[in-house]
């Protein structure tokens, strides 16, 4: 079972890359837009992962790894933050490809709601550290989009998240223990709310929000940026 962790990265990435060249979604011609909104992300999740790891939030299971760590994460921990956005983000732009906007009235209430909902939860949680940083980490993101996206919809979003969720639990599952003997990641019980879908901390899922967010807004403001330079030209 060694390099499961790998192996689970690499099956992430794979449909997606293999699928970016899809004519009507043509998702290579957002690469682009794509590294900055990663770069950006990492850049909050990177430094917080590390941190965690060493303060034991959490830990990683040397039995499903390769053995090359930087700063404190196995280097399967840095190409998830590089294959989960990719394929989430590809995601959305099928989902923008394909469907029209059935939350275009709903998607910003609901995000609305869960935001004020997840920073209640966060703020009474203080002294429980990844349950904390989540929850608030996401209310405020879900605030700041709203707060960009006032007057237009968030409705692609929500459809394109709800959908990812679906492949990020499955992965997440096996990453948690689900199926397999170990764990790959293990959570302190005292930094966690300790509800879990099958072995899966709640908190995961706020986790997936936050980070696809992030890196949705940056991507997105990128993306229109370029956008506009085109019709410029």
């Amino acid at each position: 079972m060694q390099y499961l962790y790998l192996w689970l990265d690499l099956f992430t990435l794979l449909g997606p890359l293999a699928l970016s060249f899809d004519k009507k979604v043509a998702f290579y011609k957002n690469w682009k837009p794509l590294f900055w909104g990663t770069i950006v992300m990492m850049a909050v999740f990177i430094p917080w992962d590390i941190l965690f790891t060493i303060e034991g939030v959490w830990s990683f299971n040397d039995a499903y790894l390769c053995g090359i760590r930087i700063f404190h994460l196995p280097i399967e921990e840095w190409l998830f933050f590089i294959v989960v956005p990719y394929a989430c983000i590809f995601i959305y732009e099928c989902v923008k490809a394909y469907f029209s906007d059935v939350l275009k009235k709903n998607g910003n209430g609901f995000l609305l709601i869960l935001g004020v909902f997840i920073l209640i939860i966060g703020l009474y949680n203080y002294d429980k550290a990844y349950t904390f940083v989540n929850f608030v980490g996401a209310a405020i993101v879900i605030f700041i989009a709203l707060w960009i996206y006032r007057g237009k919809s968030l409705g692609y979003f929500v459809m394109s998240f709800l959908i990812a969720l679906v492949p990020f639990l499955l992965v997440n599952g096996v990453l948690t223990g689900t199926g397999i003997e170990d764990q790959i990641v293990w959570y302190n019980s005292n930094d966690i709310l300790n509800i879990r879908i099958l072995t899966i901390p709640i908190e995961d899922t706020m986790y997936c929000l936050f980070m696809l967010l992030l890196t949705f807004l940056v991507y997105e403001r990128v993306k229109k940026e370029k956008d506009l330079k085109f019709v410029a030209n």
